[in-house]
């Protein structure tokens, strides 16, 4: 499938933009940050993983007071200003550090099991103006729907005690677990904190700092060049947010104190499978060509829609709504997007600049060598 007129318009503007490639993530770097009206004293939980830094730089530029908690396992990166740490563990329930101190806003990043939230409630219920929860859209109870939102049904819980679930509990069962303890903790929120809850639900999040590899996938195959092989006819939506684009607005809600809870999605028009494709090689160039598989053809050869070919879902499969959440209320409440371009191009001089073992061993999609049998098969079979 070809992109639409639409997608072509946007795609030019894509190719624009990636003749300023070398000067992107400086140009990104050195945009001004408007003050807030206001300082707040933010605290984040987490904050040294994948957004977190970008929520402390950007509310550090916006004149905010930043504390960190948590285990202190991780460096944490050279923030542009003054930052105060904290050290406890979840896990444990030592959240000892934090009592007897005053937040104007907390930001719970890390956050998969309900007693988590219990337990930050234990100390900071009447301590926070704001709570803001990382959630996520698989607490939905039916991903097959286009245009899901907020208020549809959420996924129910079916084990014995969610209280006594573990991270290790989780990853142990975590496609049947992590939507339905995701969709806990958001309730158990709403009880620790009452209606000073903001509740924000992204999907896949992309950019620098993704050490999923779920999405840097494509950008390294296509910028690999020769031929790739794209699932379907092409039209199957993708949705994807810049880890940069979240965390900022995260802080904008935050000043704004906005409570409610919004899909965080994007972007903010329908973008094909096709279209991401042609988007991304305006960025890498090279001689990519795209071969389009039916899907039956994948589904014979058993190839996983979301991990061997990552970040696509088949628009009539079982969690094809993920491609085309609704994300009104959040682009209402101030959510914007950066342009594809950038986040390709930045995604990649961030991949390149990490260690070569780990650039030889990526943790998402299929090898060069399943690819190319696939193809040779697909082929074989059109003869």
């Amino acid at each position: 499938m070809q992109p639409s007129r639409r997608d072509l318009f946007r795609l030019g503007a894509l190719a624009a933009a990636a003749v300023a490639l070398p000067t992107l993530a400086q140009s990104a770097a050195k945009a001004p940050v408007e003050r807030a009206a206001r300082p707040l004293r933010i605290l984040i939980l987490g904050g040294t993983g994948f957004t977190g830094p970008f929520q402390v730089n950007y509310a550090l530029a916006r004149g905010h007071q930043v504390t960190l908690f948590n285990r202190g396992k991780r460096p944490s990166p050279d923030w542009p200003g003054a930052v105060e740490q904290l050290h406890g563990d979840r896990s444990t329930g030592d959240l000892e550090s934090l009592a007897g101190r005053e937040w104007d806003v907390c930001f719970d990043n890390p956050t998969s099991v309900p007693s988590w939230v219990r337990d930050a409630g234990a100390v900071l219920k009447g301590k926070v103006g704001h709570y803001l929860f990382i959630s996520t859209i698989s607490v939905y109870a039916d991903p097959s729907k286009a245009g899901i939102g907020e208020d549809q049904p959420l996924a129910q819980y079916g084990g014995k005690d969610a209280m006594a679930e573990t991270r290790d509990t989780l990853l142990a069962d975590i496609e049947n677990l992590y939507g339905p303890l995701k969709a806990l903790s958001e309730k158990e929120a709403l009880k620790q904190f009452g209606d000073a809850v903001t509740i924000i639900r992204p999907g896949y999040i992309v950019g620098p700092r993704d050490e999923s590899d779920r999405f840097t996938y494509w950008p390294n195959r296509i910028a690999a060049g020769g031929e790739v092989l794209v699932p379907g006819d092409g039209s199957d939506p993708v949705q994807v947010i810049d880890g940069r684009d979240l965390a900022e607005w995260m802080v904008r809600v935050a000043e704004a104190r906005r409570f409610g809870t919004f899909n965080a999605v994007g972007p903010d028009y329908m973008l094909s499978t096709m279209a991401l494709m042609h988007g991304i090689h305006a960025v890498t160039g090279g001689r990519a060509s795209f071969t389009n598989v039916s899907r039956d053809f994948l589904d014979e050869h058993k190839v996983k829609s979301g991990e061997d070919l990552p970040i696509w879902e088949p628009a009539d499969g079982q969690y094809g709504g993920f491609g085309s959440v609704s994300n009104a209320r959040a682009i209402e409440a101030g959510l914007t997007f950066r342009p594809l371009a950038n986040t390709v191009a930045d995604l990649l001089a961030w991949f390149r600049s990490q260690p070569a073992e780990r650039q030889a061993t990526p943790r998402a999609g299929m090898s060069r060598a399943r690819e190319s049998e696939l193809l040779a098969a697909w082929h074989a079979r059109k003869a």
